[in-house]
Formats: C-alpha cells, structure tokens, sequence
C-alpha cells in the first residue's frame, strides 16, 4: 500500500444528496463519523464492511478559497513531511501544509507541476482499531482504476510520479497525434491507472477516479434514474472492461469500470 492510492474522498456541497447517489449507483454502504460541533459529519462509504473513501462538506470557507466539487485521492506515505518538501522541490505546491488528526494521521494537500491535487498521508489509526485488509482488485465499490489528466503531458507527468513513489510504466497506446500517448502506469508489477494529456475540454490537470461495478449498462441506468449525466461511453476499453464516465448530481465528475456489459 505505501506509495499507493488507498483513500478516495468527494468534496461535496451537500453530503446527504451525495450519499443518496453514490449509494444508489455504486452500492456503497455509509455511515456518518467524527462530528465536528457544527452539525457536520465525515460519511465514510464502504465496500462491504471495508471502508474506502469518504464524502467531505465543502463549507462556505472551503467554496470562498476555490475549492469545488470534486474527487481527491489520497497516496499512502512513510513521512508527509519529507514528501511535502521533495514536492515542493520537484516543482509541485501545498494548498494544505501537514497537519496532525488526532486518530486519523498526518496529511497534507499537495499538487503535481502541472496542477493536479492530492493528499500525502501517513495513517494513525487509534490504539486496537483495524480496518482489515482491502479488498481484492475487482470487488465492486472498490477502486478498479486512477486517471490523470495533465497540462504536462504523459512523459513529464510521470516521470514527477515516478521520482516520488515509485511508480513503473507498465505499457503505453498511442492515441495519435492530437490525444498523444496513454502511458499505463503501476507499482510493483501491478497495473493501476493510465497518464495522459489533459484534452481540452477539461479545463484543469486532474485525477480521475473509476469505481468498480457490476454490469456497465444496469450502472448507466442507475446514475440516470439518480439525477446524474453520463458524459462518456458506456465503451470497451483494451483488456474488455467497459467503462463509463459522468457527473453527479452536484457537479463532481466521477467513472465506473466494470468488467461486464
């Protein structure tokens, strides 16, 4: 898990709504923890009784400084302050300095070069609690797949990941001259996500985040039937997956996977 992409949070104006869609289309169980005395919870969703990502308030202070509804993923480090600063010197930035959660751990909100957002964190669970192993690969509400989308390029991009966790490329598409170079990338001989040049209809570096389902179709009738859009596909990708990608309710963009039709 060190150096991987472990947690997957939604920055959302309205957690219940949030929670009401998520639930419905990938089958998500939830469950509200760690009140903060203003009536906010974090809703923590899980894959069976394994959590793997949370639904976050984005407050007035939150909206007022930029942020947006969306997904941020979180990478699994030994030392967030020793990650920050080489960061920082690889020519990435720190929206959010490290900071310390009582029963939680230590994190902090960096970017890539090229803009993309995510979180370092070293977990500190309390004394006795323990959340299990995660999931195998393809059990649904599980992770099954991380996409970036730089102003950088695949090559630049990678190789800022590469120096800093580690990762391998593990295979490269050539999707032409205007798309350029899908590069899948993974870490140690696993295959877990793919670079590429930011298209430019979307108007930022970002990850992009695919939750596994079961049957591509049912999952396309589900977001519907929720208030969600489908942006792009359903399609089969190389390998036969089938992937879908598309918007919730409250603006954040979001993709299934699933390995059948």
């Amino acid at each position: 898990m060190a150096d991987d992409f472990f947690w997957y949070e939604l920055m959302t104006p309205d957690q219940a709504a949030s929670q009401a869609f998520y639930t419905k289309v990938v089958g998500w169980t939830a469950a509200a923890q760690n009140m903060d005395g203003h009536g906010n919870a974090y809703v923590v969703v899980s894959a069976g009784s394994r959590g793997v990502g949370g639904l976050l308030k984005l407050t007035d202070q939150m909206i007022a400084g930029g942020a947006r509804p969306g997904w941020v993923g979180y990478i699994h480090v030994a030392d967030v302050d020793a990650k920050v600063k080489s960061i920082l010197d690889a020519g990435g930035t720190a929206p959010m300095p490290p900071m310390e959660i009582p029963g939680v751990g230590r994190m902090a909100m960096v970017a890539d070069p090229g803009g993309a957002a995510f979180y370092v964190m070293t977990p500190k669970p309390p004394e006795g609690a323990d959340p299990g192993p995660m999931p195998p690969a393809g059990t649904p509400g599980t992770c099954g797949w991380r996409e970036l989308f730089s102003a950088l390029g695949d090559k630049v991009a990678f190789d800022f990941y590469s120096a800093q966790f580690g990762w391998e490329t593990v295979g490269e598409f050539d999707m032409g001259d205007e798309m350029g170079v899908y590069r899948l990338w993974g870490h140690d001989g696993e295959q877990l996500g793919g670079m590429m040049k930011k298209p430019d209809n979307i108007p930022v570096s970002m990850w992009n985040f695919y939750f596994t389902v079961e049957g591509i179709d049912a999952a396309v009738a589900r977001i519907n039937e929720a208030g969600g859009q489908v942006r792009m596909g359903p399609h089969e990708v190389p390998g036969g997956q089938w992937v879908v990608q598309g918007i919730d309710p409250q603006g954040a963009s979001f993709a299934l996977l699933s390995a059948t039709k």
